[in-house]
């Protein structure tokens, strides 16, 4: 095992899989000489050169196509976005071209590519630079999305994306870059679509998934003081989405509290809420609760941001909520 940072596990998963294949690229603005806005791409271009690991214009809307058109003939592009906030000036070449082209060609033209960069708040960055795309992308048929919550995972899934024959929305932090954790010296690979169990427990489950799940693991240590044992699911994948995982721990602890980053209307915990009362409605024992941020954009005033994002009180209030215990 080896210690290494999010945005080394990430480069590792760009270099040991462009490595391999030589039609995989990478593609964004700073990914080359600045060795990458967050220094996910450090020491690339000096290893691949200029025609693998390409600095692009701001111009997202541009180098999206270019990204898809030659996934259609045959390359696999990884394009960074400085923050998913920029990939709405490309979205069109993501939702309309990508997504799609895979059923309208009638099979004669798959898509692999991966769109990569981070999502969500950052800190006092405003409201324009702090959003959660997560829903939106997921909400769209052909693509996959993921978003790992550490080094771990996020190196074992991005490889898996990579190597994915359809177009993949891979969401990272720009407060997670400079976490640690200890990974497998060799290669691996984790499954896309599937969901991990980061704490075991018997009284209520909670699922979340990126950065914002560390207020969970806070949350239930909090909790285990006072005899309330939390099972804590990471979702890794929002789409494919791992239901299973999700049903199977509910009907163990009868209690679900859903924790993400994102507006509440639509969002990803609303459709995990819809989908429990459907198939596991007889084993709640109280209503389902969601915590997403406040239904506004993100305030810039540090005072009025601790309040739109969730924190650890916040889920212990809701846990103690279903447990019916005040």
């Amino acid at each position: 095992m080896k210690t290494v940072q999010f945005r080394e596990a990430i480069c590792e998963a760009m270099s040991e899989e462009m490595r391999r294949d030589e039609s995989i690229y990478l593609m964004g603005e700073e990914v080359a000489e600045y060795n990458g806005a967050y220094k996910a791409s450090k020491g690339m271009l000096d290893e691949f050169g200029a025609k693998r690991v390409i600095d692009t214009p701001i111009a997202e809307l541009g180098f999206a196509g270019v990204a898809v058109g030659s996934a259609m003939n045959g390359l696999r592009p990884i394009v960074e976005y400085m923050t998913f906030n920029f990939s709405l000036v490309g979205i069109d070449q993501i939702i309309n071209n990508a997504a799609k082209i895979r059923q309208m060609s009638g099979g004669q033209f798959n898509c692999p590519i991966v769109f990569r960069g981070p999502t969500g708040s950052a800190g006092q960055l405003g409201a324009t630079h702090s959003q959660a795309f997560e829903n939106w992308f997921a909400n769209t048929p052909g693509l996959k999305v993921i978003v790992p919550s550490n080094p771990y995972d996020a190196k074992g899934l991005l490889k898996a994306a990579i190597r994915d024959d359809d177009p993949v929305i891979f969401m990272e932090s720009e407060q997670m870059y400079g976490d640690k954790m200890e990974i497998p010296e060799g290669e691996y690979i984790i499954p896309i679509g599937v969901a991990d169990i980061k704490r075991a427990g018997t009284d209520v489950t909670i699922v979340s998934f990126g950065k914002i799940i560390k207020e969970a693991y806070k949350a239930a240590d909090e909790l285990s003081k006072e005899n309330i044992s939390c099972e804590i699911i990471d979702l890794r994948t929002v789409r494919p989405m791992d239901h299973a995982a999700i049903l199977t721990s509910v009907k163990k602890t009868n209690r679900l509290v859903i924790l993400e980053e994102s507006w509440p209307f639509a969002s990803i915990s609303t459709e995990i809420t819809y989908r429990i009362q459907e198939e596991a409605f007889d084993y709640l024992d109280a209503p389902i609760k969601r915590i997403t941020t406040a239904d506004t954009p993100a305030p810039y005033s540090p005072v009025l941001f601790e309040k739109w994002i969730p924190n650890y009180n916040d889920v212990i209030k809701a846990v103690k909520e279903v447990m019916y215990k005040k």
